[in-house]
């Protein structure tokens, strides 16, 4: 896990969401090492939030460069509830979310979380962590 959040920090500190962080994508070696794999839904980003906005203009009436980004990201199991819940705008923390997804599992031995449609995907949520408020 600390190699994970090591991970996490130096693709955040370069502005790269993975947005498709779970067990499957971590690959270990003999060396105890662990690597990140498969960026296909990875992007760099510039600013604090990037989201789905469709020809948002900033203040000074120039298209935003952190647009067109999807909330259909990360895999059902190991998407966090503001995704779920289709919020235009979301950060780093959907690659956090994912880190602590992959942390209970591995304590676990069996995913959190395993909803079969985004529905039961939050019922699970909030019966593990209670409702949001």
């Amino acid at each position: 896990m600390v190699q994970l959040l090591e991970a996490i920090r130096f693709m955040h500190s370069n502005y790269i969401l993975h947005r498709d962080l779970k067990l499957s994508n971590l690959l270990y070696n003999n060396r105890g090492e662990l690597r990140v794999a498969d960026f296909g839904l990875a992007r760099r980003v510039d600013g604090e939030y990037v989201g789905e906005c469709k020809g948002r203009r900033d203040s000074d009436d120039t298209e935003s460069s952190d647009c067109c980004l999807t909330p259909k990201v990360v895999s059902l199991w190991y998407r966090p509830p503001e995704l779920l819940l289709g919020s235009e705008y979301y950060d780093q923390g959907v690659d956090n979310w994912g880190a602590g997804c992959v942390f209970g599992e591995l304590l676990r031995g069996k995913p959190l979380m395993d909803g079969r449609n985004e529905m039961e995907q939050l019922q699970k949520m909030f019966d593990l962590l209670g409702p949001p408020n």
